[in-house]
């Protein structure tokens, strides 16, 4: 690569991109009750503004996956801090559902811009730790996330509003913007840039596998995240701290990856991380109080290592489907949780109507109805236990695959 060219500047801006996506999933779940009481949305409505974000990250990935080996990064990036800029301003002006749908989907393209840029500039950047570079870039998607929950909670005890709480978004965007305009970017020398390569590499069995299990893996983390407000409000814990704490936890997991993935391999880590988390969903389903603090860690850990180990085992395990196999395994994920939040949303007013119907209070209903809802979310995880068991069991043949190339 040419001497001029900073891996280091790159990477370190490919991480503060990161930071803005994760900050947009983090203050829009801390926002959710605020836009359900000021433009009088139900949950289900409330659902459905999460879900273009989630809709719009894949079209970004489609075409950016699709377009990388033509454009390169940068200008997959420059598209990235546009779409940021204009979602973050409309959400700010948004007068009502209709605003609040297209800015949600413009954050999310911008999402999913950064997503199908970086990934494959990081794993063309460092060919001998692709995995390992790959859960440190994913470290500031819940350190991001961190920042995020911080923040919203902290302007929640100044009484400051929710446009606030976007504006602080397009500081970091400004940053990540100006730094990739000045950087130089590298030719793309160790992924496959051959188009129809990459595409005729998608229809193997074992891209088809893994992208179904990204829908799972991505709805249980992402799903659960964004639902943790509403979810959690009544059941005696602080939901804010507990998304700044589960994702501080899983910031810090993903930076030490490397040892843990030299150990167990990405397919051994997939393994342990569906076993915990399905136990972890399962204790957030029927714990209240302070055990909900011990559910959410053991939950950090479960998820911890979800998305990057999948991007990574997609670019060691299936590299030839180049930067599109990376961008369309993140997209499967997102376009997933999308389809899934509204029914998230759904199952909460369901829940609820069902407990307020049989008599219980307000808050008592709200609380039965979460521990109902998270409850329907751990068989999201239970089925990976079996889906990555299959991996598992034919780990030996899968890593000669990934000798083979």
């Amino acid at each position: 690569m040419d001497s001029t060219i900073s891996k280091k500047t790159l990477f370190n801006a490919s991480c503060i991109a990161l930071i803005v996506t994760a900050m947009t999933f983090a203050i829009r779940a801390g926002i959710l009750v605020e836009l359900g009481n000021d433009f009088n949305l139900n949950n289900t409505q409330l659902g459905w503004i999460n879900s273009m974000a989630f809709w719009g990250f894949p079209v970004a990935t489609i075409f950016g996956g699709l377009l990388y080996n033509y454009f390169g990064p940068k200008k997959l990036l420059v598209f990235a801090f546009v779409a940021h800029l204009f979602g973050l301003i409309l959400t700010i002006y948004a007068s009502g559902f209709t605003l609040l749908l297209l800015s949600s989907f413009l954050i999310g393209f911008a999402n999913g811009s950064v997503e199908a840029a970086c990934n494959p500039l990081i794993a063309d950047m460092y060919t001998t730790n692709r995995t390992t570079m790959l859960n440190k870039f994913h470290v500031w998607f819940p350190g991001g996330i961190v920042i995020g929950a911080l923040a919203t909670n902290f302007l929640n005890t100044l009484g400051l509003g929710w446009q606030l709480k976007i504006a602080i978004m397009i500081i970091p965007t400004l940053i990540y913007g100006f730094m990739f305009f000045k950087a130089i970017f590298p030719k793309s020398e160790n992924i496959d840039t051959d188009t129809s390569n990459n595409i005729k590499s998608l229809f193997s069995l074992l891209f088809i596998f893994i992208a179904v299990c990204m829908t799972l893996t991505a709805t249980t983390e992402l799903g659960t995240q964004q639902w943790l407000q509403p979810l959690l409000e009544k059941s005696g814990a602080n939901p804010m701290l507990i998304l700044a704490m589960t994702t501080g936890i899983m910031a810090v997991g993903r930076y030490f990856a490397g040892p843990i993935v030299h150990k167990l391999n990405p397919i051994g880590v997939l393994f342990m991380s569906a076993i915990v988390s399905t136990v972890a969903i399962y204790f957030m389903s029927i714990a209240d109080g302070t055990g909900l603090y011990g559910a959410a860690i053991l939950f950090a850990f479960g998820v911890c290592y979800f998305w990057p180990t999948m991007i990574g085992f997609v670019a060691e395990y299936i590299p030839r489907t180049g930067a599109l196999g990376m961008s369309l395994v993140g997209g499967m994920g997102m376009f997933a949780t999308g389809i899934w939040n509204p029914i998230i949303g759904s199952w909460i007013d369901t829940n609820t109507k069902n407990a307020l119907e049989s008599g219980l209070s307000q808050d008592l209903a709200e609380v039965v109805a979460g521990k109902a809802t998270l409850a329907n979310m751990t068989y999201f995880p239970l089925i990976l236990i079996v889906f990555f068991g299959i991996l598992f069991i034919n780990r030996k043949k899968l890593e000669k695959l990934r000798i083979n190339g």
